[in-house]
């Protein structure tokens, strides 16, 4: 398990929230609840999900989702998915469930997580390679593109791209 913090408790906010706008502390609080992070591992060791972890396990850029949560978990700015990746306990659980994405024992991304969640995955790993290339994390970035090139022929998520600045992909 990778447990949260002291320094992530609600009562003692991440300083870097300031600065990027990412307010950490709702992903970590939505993860730890009834431990929701545990459960939607073990979902993707078993290679399929069934309960509903999607917005604050694989945020994906604000722009994307319009439900309430999708705006909640939206991650605003290439800075704040940055700092996403750089939280002690946001990037290593990022870090972790995409690998255990890549290597899910299923035959495509839908029946792994479902049509809905299948395209928000590919948005998540957009962003967060996108963010771990801007910070000069080639091995991060190496994580995400193998969730790409499984489970999407390497392809970035198009509208992503767009909304980040980048143009087409």
């Amino acid at each position: 398990m990778i447990s949260t913090p002291r320094g992530d408790r609600p009562d003692h906010p991440d300083p870097s929230d300031r600065a990027t706008g990412l307010d950490a502390r709702r992903f970590v609080a939505a993860q730890d609840a009834d431990r929701t992070f545990e459960r939607a591992m073990a979902e993707l060791r078993a290679g399929s999900k069934r309960t509903h972890w999607m917005w604050f396990v694989f945020p994906q850029l604000a722009g994307l989702g319009s439900s309430p949560t999708a705006v909640r978990y939206a991650i605003e700015t290439l800075d704040a998915a940055r700092a996403y990746l750089d939280h002690p306990v946001l990037g290593a659980r990022l870090r972790a469930a995409a690998e255990l994405v890549a290597d899910a024992p299923a035959e495509s991304a839908q029946a792994l997580l479902g049509g809905i969640d299948s395209v928000k995955l590919r948005s998540s790993m957009t962003l967060f390679a996108a963010a771990a290339d801007a910070a000069d994390a080639p091995d991060d970035v190496a994580v995400f593109r193998r969730v790409l090139d499984r489970w999407y022929d390497g392809r970035a998520d198009p509208v992503t791209v767009e909304l980040l600045g980048a143009g087409p992909a």
